[in-house]
């Protein structure tokens, strides 16, 4: 694999982001389109390609909270190969060290934000009919960072 991150800078790069997150979470986890395409203009995206082929994709904006991480997808078949990893790891580098940092995690992924130093925040919830976790950054638990 010859891994490429980086933040989008052009359009074609950005239409090849949404190609991604249409792909996993439009058709694969059927999420309506609406629920999914939201936030585009006050979001930092972030493309991942392996020989200038989009896998992965993935965004950050500011909320009152704090920097929401969401968007998270990996195509299927690559699932994991530490794209994720690398990817959450790219954004964080990007982010200042002082603010919250949180995310909404599938339940079934959990347990790998855990391994990145994200901890749950109160109940689980439906979020587009699928089970989720907040999850906070533990600024002290910069090991990968």
């Amino acid at each position: 694999m010859n891994i490429k991150i980086e933040l989008v800078k052009t359009k074609e790069d950005y239409q090849k982001v949404l190609d991604i997150r249409r792909e996993v979470f439009i058709e694969e986890q059927r999420v309506p389109e609406d629920i999914e395409i939201e936030y585009e203009d006050e979001a930092f995206h972030v493309l991942v390609s392996d020989n200038d082929q989009p896998i992965a994709t993935g965004r950050w904006r500011k909320t009152n909270i704090g920097f929401k991480l969401e968007r998270f997808a990996v195509l299927e078949h690559l699932r994991g190969k530490g794209i994720g990893k690398a990817l959450v790891i790219f954004i964080l580098n990007q982010l200042p060290n002082d603010n919250t940092i949180y995310l909404h995690a599938q339940e079934d992924v959990i347990k790998f934000y855990e391994n990145l130093g994200f901890v749950i925040i109160g109940d689980k919830f439906l979020e587009a009919d699928i089970v989720h976790a907040k999850m906070i950054y533990d600024n002290k638990n910069k090991k990968f960072i």
